[in-house]
């Protein structure tokens, strides 16, 4: 009976000798792989041939931290072509006034008619206050990333109103007259009024800026608004790089590229949307916040 006792005994431990090899096995050969995928820029995960559920279940978490891995490998690499360029962006927007400056106070050193010298000066002032408009975009684009937005409770309708009644007196100097479409009661949202009150400033300027004739603007109840004007010559590939830091359309009169950007950017902080799209020749761009407030009180 003993015997028999130790045999089994036997049996067991060697089983469990057997299953501990393959699970040392299977640990190194995790160990290997998860090296070499950490190092490699690849979408393929660890995988084992053992049906230890236990194994199984570790090279589960181990690829759910390389997933993590590659998501934040990718976002340093975004983050930092995003870096590049915007450098870029900016080293290519000063040089060309700063260009422009030296060569003519250089000619202001030699001019002896006071005409030519009042015009080179004028010029001169012009490339320094576009400096200072890309110095004044800049400084914006920073604060809409780093300061918080604080979300109060209004009338989207009423605030999209009253920016379109400040831009009245640019619209009739470039003889636009705005079709406008609101709904007939308020359009309550949780939003910051100086956040959005910047998005539909910014949205208006490009309008103003691109569109040679023409502004539709529509609010629905469900607090979707669309701005659409003339936009000829707009591209697809043009259309979709509108939101990005410093992109310009050559149309464009004294645009930095940042408006539409920092519209973005604050339209995603107040949980909203916006997008752009050409349609035969216009340009519509869709802004939505698709969130409800409390009910506003009407005065």
């Amino acid at each position: 009976m003993m015997w028999l006792i130790f045999g089994a005994l036997g049996c067991v431990i060697i089983g469990l000798l057997i299953r501990l090899g393959f699970m040392r096995g299977a640990a190194r050969k995790l160990a290997r792989d998860l090296a070499r995928r950490r190092e490699m820029d690849t979408n393929t995960l660890l995988d084992l041939s053992t049906r230890d559920k236990t194994m199984r279940r570790l090279a589960s978490e181990l690829n759910q931290e390389l997933r993590l891995l590659r998501e934040e490998r990718l976002n340093y690499q975004q983050g930092d072509r995003e870096l590049k360029e915007a450098v870029t962006g900016i080293s290519h927007d000063l040089r060309t006034p700063l260009t422009a400056v030296r060569g003519y106070l250089q000619l202001l050193e030699r001019e002896e008619d006071p005409e030519l010298a009042r015009k080179y000066l004028g010029i001169v002032s012009g490339r320094v206050e576009a400096m200072s408009r890309l110095t004044e975009e800049l400084f914006r684009c920073s604060m809409a990333a780093s300061e918080p937005v604080e979300l109060r409770p209004l009338d989207l309708s009423r605030a999209l109103e009253e920016s379109l009644l400040s831009f009245y007196g640019a619209f009739e100097s470039r003889g636009i007259t705005p079709d406008i479409a609101l709904p007939d009661t308020p359009v309550p949202r949780d939003l910051d009024p100086e956040a959005l009150h910047r998005v539909l400033s910014n949205i208006l300027s490009n309008a103003l800026k691109y569109s040679p004739k023409d502004l539709k603007v529509a609010l629905t109840a469900e607090g979707r608004a669309t701005f659409q004007n003339s936009a000829p010559g707009l591209t697809p590939v043009a259309c979709a790089r509108l939101f990005d830091r410093f992109y310009t359309i050559e149309t464009g009169r004294d645009s930095t590229g940042l408006g539409l950007s920092i519209a973005k950017l604050l339209t995603e902080r107040m949980g909203g949307s916006i997008a752009a799209r050409c349609e035969g020749g216009r340009l519509i761009i869709e802004l939505f916040f698709p969130q409800p407030s409390t009910l506003i009180e009407k005065e």
